[in-house]
């Protein structure tokens, strides 16, 4: 069986960052810029006050001093004249400095008398002024390619004057479940048959991450069916759910060989997610990427975790995947709360519930069933537990690597 970063490492290897395409500004939000942002605008376009007073002449402005207020100007109005010896003007954050002014004399520190201001405390040249380009200078590369928007992000772009964004388009992910037992949620659930979780819960993971869930109508088990239903398909990745083994009944291999799928790998050594199939689908468009998850819920969502967050990274052209480098995952360390036996061949990641101890530290506890069908312990995670293959037993107390369901925005 492959090596669980192995796998990952074959999947992102073939994989390319979606087009370009223009993005408004207003719509950019979880976006990845395809080129370097430089500012249109310095970062304040002039030397600004930073509180509210008078500016002045540091000169002008020792402890007991007398100066005369000449006129005011509002922030986005600035002050016409200049200041000569002996002269200030009303400020307010914000407000352009005045020209032959070095320094605001903050209100505080200030007793007005109609049109004259007494100094109570002496200003120094520069106080209190937010020079020219203090934050960026016109022309700076003010967010890499790579970049994933965030408010942050949208806030510098929108400082450095820049409306329109170039941008990698959102990849289009397909997900297909399978199986004849499977029935659309909120319909009548046959004998046999249970509601569609994976499908919804995908398609979820997969807006959660920045791509377009494309949720197809699920394929009985049937060959010809897994054939038809995505025969025509539009998308940057294609997810199979299910069927992917090697049972009677698991025919995605079968459907999807009909259409000229070559697999790269199936079955890999972790647990949950065991059976999971990975290969390129050829069509009159080129190849087409195709992740096949497992069935049981449980291990679909970890598989996707592990997986399919990296390769949405990829696709969309971001330097930094699923919470840190691209095609990585970011661990971190937590105490455990209970002891763990020694681990077998295959990497294992324990459902578990995230706390912090009375000291600040994380501290994990792996819930006692681990089964993959329980979606309510899923729910209730807050991280996942890595046990790497061979793990040693590892008592209460000993720090363990997780990752963090919060940190990846799920």
């Amino acid at each position: 069986m492959l090596a669980l970063e192995e796998a990952r490492a074959r999947i992102l290897d073939r994989l390319a960052p979606t087009g370009v395409e223009t993005v408004e500004l207003g719509a950019a939000l979880g976006r990845v810029l395809a080129e370097p942002l430089t500012a249109r605008l310095s970062n304040p376009p002039a030397d600004v006050s930073a509180m509210d007073g008078y500016a002045v002449r540091s000169a002008d402005a020792s402890a007991g001093a007398r100066v005369r207020l000449i006129g005011e100007a509002p922030a986005g109005h600035p002050f016409a004249g200049r200041l000569e010896a002996g002269d200030c003007v009303r400020l307010f954050t914000g407000s352009v400095m005045p020209e032959g002014s070095d320094a605001v004399l903050i209100q505080e520190n200030a007793t007005r008398d109609v049109d004259t201001v007494v100094v109570r405390e002496a200003v120094a040249p520069a106080r209190h002024v937010r020079p020219h380009g203090q934050d960026f200078t016109r022309g700076a590369v003010v967010l890499a390619a790579g970049r994933r928007l965030g408010p942050r992000e949208i806030g510098i772009a929108a400082a450095a004057n820049q409306p329109w964004l170039a941008c990698h388009r959102r990849p289009v992910v397909a997900l297909l479940s399978t199986g004849d037992e499977v029935a659309l949620p909120g319909g009548e659930i046959p004998p046999g048959g249970i509601a569609n979780s994976n499908g919804p819960m995908l398609a979820a993971l997969v807006a959660a991450a920045g791509g377009v869930p494309q949720l197809l109508k699920p394929a009985p088990d049937q060959a010809a069916a897994i054939a038809e239903r995505v025969s025509d398909l539009h998308c940057d990745m294609l997810v199979t759910i299910g069927g992917a083994s090697v049972g009677a009944y698991d025919l995605v291999q079968a459907g999807l060989g009909e259409l000229a799928f070559a697999v790269d790998f199936w079955k890999i050594a972790m647990r949950p997610g065991k059976p999971l199939m990975h290969g390129r689908l050829r069509g009159p468009r080129g190849e087409t990427p195709v992740l096949g998850l497992p069935g049981n819920p449980v291990s679909a969502y970890v598989c996707a975790i592990l997986f399919l967050l990296p390769a949405i990274a990829a696709l969309s052209g971001s330097a930094t995947g699923a919470g840190g480098a691209a095609g990585a995952l970011a661990y971190e360390q937590a105490v455990l709360d209970a002891p763990l036996a020694a681990n077998d061949e295959r990497a294992d990641h324990l459902r578990a519930r995230l706390v912090t101890g009375d000291s600040g530290e994380l501290r994990v506890a792996p819930f006692r069933r681990q089964d993959s069908g329980m979606l309510s312990l899923l729910q209730q995670a807050g991280a996942l537990i890595l046990r790497p293959p061979h793990a040693p037993a590892a008592p209460r107390g000993a720090t363990v690597p997780i990752l963090r369901l919060d940190r990846l925005g799920l």
